[in-house]
């Protein structure tokens, strides 16, 4: 049974749970949600791993710090190795989705002592994409994804940005009602984090040269019919990557992994049940 928990960590308390027992597994969220999007993902891993799910500064509906000054990836990567450090799980496996993606790869280039194998769906960076015309499709389709969302955002509508935002990042219009009850109003009860999210700092300039210093093993997942931003950032980090696998879900979009949580777990075990080299 999963056990609500929570760390302070750089001065702010981090809720988590921590389910099931064996080699641990620390799984972390993206935009919109918190620790319990990953309710179904450690109900499947839970009687084989410990799973350890956080909800990162500013999501969840615990009150903020403060008005929500320091939302970055670089703030995230801290406290994701901070709270890796106070739970003593270094070097531990790590799996990201979305923002989360981009905070993983912060973490493993600025900490690589803290991870011992990385799997990514979709990370949402792009700093390392060297070519300038790839580096522009990618960016334009990023800004195109968000462009309702952020104008519902601005002017107050949060509920409406998050909607526009989902069927944004999954590039399909219905995707957000699509989704169980339960993910909808959770993703509702995150909406209070999209307007830092769109007025984010710049991420971390993480180049090609950064993640070819990476020597743990990594997998980087998208989905066969995912946006444009979301193909070529994966594509390009499992490029720079020694080693690093690319696997393309067909048929899958942004948010495959809660669309269909048993097969992207599945997609996980798989990874975890991987002989690694030493």
């Amino acid at each position: 049974m999963a056990k609500s928990e929570k760390a302070r960590v750089n001065g702010v308390e981090l809720f988590y749970v921590d389910q099931g027992e064996g080699p641990s597994v620390l799984f972390v969220h993206g935009s919109n949600v918190d620790y319990r999007i990953w309710a179904e993902h450690s109900e499947i891993l839970g009687p084989r791993y410990r799973v350890i799910a956080l909800t990162q500064r500013y999501f969840g509906m615990s009150p903020w710090p403060d008005d929500g000054r320091d939302f970055s990836i670089q703030v995230h990567a801290d406290d994701l190795a901070a709270f890796i450090g106070a739970l003593r799980l270094d070097p531990v496996t790590i799996i990201g989705w979305s923002y989360g993606g981009a905070v993983c790869l912060a973490l493993a280039v600025q900490h690589p002592e803290l991870v011992k194998r990385l799997f990514l769906y979709e990370p949402a960076l792009a700093t390392f994409v060297s070519d300038p015309i790839a580096f522009k499709r990618a960016i334009d389709d990023r800004l195109e994804m968000s462009r309702a969302a952020k104008l519902a955002a601005n002017s107050g509508n949060v509920e409406s940005a998050v909607q526009l935002f989902m069927d944004g990042v999954n590039d399909h219009n219905g995707a957000f009602r699509s989704l169980p009850d339960w993910v909808q109003q959770m993703m509702l009860d995150n909406a209070r984090m999209l307007p830092l999210l769109f007025a984010v700092p710049p991420p971390p300039q993480i180049t090609c040269v950064d993640l070819s210093r990476l020597t743990v093993p990594v997998t980087v997942a998208l989905g066969g019919d995912s946006r444009m931003f979301y193909r070529i950032s994966a594509e390009r980090a499992a490029q720079c990557i020694p080693g690093a696998s690319l696997m393309t879900i067909s048929k899958a979009r942004h948010l495959w992994p809660i669309q269909n949580p048993q097969a992207f777990s599945q997609l996980v075990l798989d990874f975890l049940n991987k002989k690694q080299t030493e």
